[in-house]
């Protein structure tokens, strides 16, 4: 038996477990206010952190398997293009889910 393993499908596969447990992590910070130990010094607004999280876990899913699976050039450019909005919009709400220079490590000048 020959296992026969193309490069999209592998992709496509990395791609959902990475989405899989970015939304895990979301829906974490979501339902009981937990943030990954190395983001939870950042971290301002948890749920809205989380929130951000599912968006990018959604905006990555459906870039992969709907541009993936769909063989309509017109309809998969704008499933990805959705994807890359849901992508961005996730990215910003984390961003603005974050404490403004929570990362300093001092030593500069006020």
């Amino acid at each position: 038996m020959v296992l026969y393993l193309d490069i999209p499908s592998v992709l496509a596969v990395l791609a959902v477990l990475v989405a899989s447990l970015i939304a895990a992590s979301g829906v974490a910070a979501v339902t009981r206010g937990w943030v990954l130990p190395w983001n939870r010094r950042r971290v301002h607004r948890v749920r809205l952190y989380g929130w951000g999280q599912l968006g990018v876990a959604f905006g990555l899913c459906c870039q992969v398997l709907f541009g993936l699976m769909i063989s309509n050039p017109g309809i998969r450019s704008l499933v990805t293009l959705t994807g890359s909005g849901l992508l961005l919009t996730g990215i910003i709400v984390m961003m603005v889910s974050q404490r403004p220079g929570a990362n300093r490590q001092g030593g500069g000048t006020p």
